[in-house]
């Protein structure tokens, strides 16, 4: 392993804010594998580098941490953007890993192909660094705007959740965001759009009942079943169900409380 000082013959300055923007470094990275690129690193002394992986500095973390602006903007990363940035520029000849997230998805990849990967390969890592870098410069844009929203509409959703279908069993359906974070699936099918539009219905319904008491509610086809709010989960359930067991197959069943294990059995026994 060689520090990127001993590489530049230049240590780290001004507090850290530059340390791998230089020649020796980018040279390496966009270095087209052909006879005149690699003459010049040859001539300049440059190693090609076949291989950048990157960890940002936490930009968002630091945001929702603190509102000092000085420490703040210290976390919007240079030279790291440039270095993904370039690696997925020059995809056909580079291999870029542009968050830990990803270290994993590498080790495997270089495990079975016993240490190398093809241009398909690069080519998906430079797709994935160019969402990392995007999403980092969107949250960065996000912070100076405020609440202006004067100059663009930006947002960046990590977390993707591929759905049954769409509207209908022929289209293709995508969630953004992360769906476990917000819900716990208990049962039943792949989610599909229809039963997204059942669920943000049922939660919407849910809101005119107690938050703090157990509420189920039971939709098909953004029609509502039944719902009813009682003092245990197991008891709203069967409220619920009992407006409409006919419809109630086939729909969704909302709870605005963990689901213990006497409800679930109790609903795996009718559905």
């Amino acid at each position: 392993m060689e520090a990127v000082e001993e590489l530049t013959g230049y240590p780290s300055i001004l507090d850290g804010r530059v340390k791998t923007l230089h020649p020796k470094v980018f040279g390496g990275i966009l270095a087209r594998r052909e006879a005149d690129h690699l003459a010049q690193l040859t001539q300049y002394d440059i190693p090609a580098i076949d291989l950048v992986i990157v960890d940002l500095y936490p930009f968002e973390a630091t945001v929702a941490q603190t509102s000092d602006e000085s420490a703040i903007i210290e976390k919007i990363d240079i030279g790291g953007i440039s270095l993904i940035r370039a690696a997925a520029k020059n995809y056909r000849d580079v291999a870029v890993v542009a968050s830990r997230e990803e270290y994993g998805s590498l080790l495997q990849l270089l495990q079975d192909k016993h240490g190398a990967t093809d241009l398909d390969d690069r080519r998906e890592l430079a797709r994935r660094a160019f969402a990392v870098t995007s999403h980092y410069d969107t949250a960065i844009f996000q912070y100076f705007d405020g609440d202006r929203g004067d100059l663009a509409f930006k947002q960046s959703v990590p977390g993707v959740l591929p759905l049954r279908y769409g509207e209908n069993p022929h289209q293709r359906g995508v969630y953004y965001g992360h769906f476990d974070s917000v819900f716990e699936k208990l049962g039943g099918k792949e989610i599909s759009y229809n039963n997204l539009l059942d669920i943000d219905a049922a939660i919407a319904l849910m809101a005119e009942f107690k938050h703090d008491e157990p509420t189920f509610a039971v939709l098909k086809h953004n029609n509502a079943c039944g719902i009813a709010t009682r003092a245990t989960v197991l008891q709203a359930w069967q409220d619920a169900l009992a407006g409409d067991p006919l419809s109630a197959f086939g729909g969704i069943l909302i709870c605005n409380h963990p689901v213990d294990e006497s409800t679930a059995a109790a609903i795996d026994q009718i559905f």
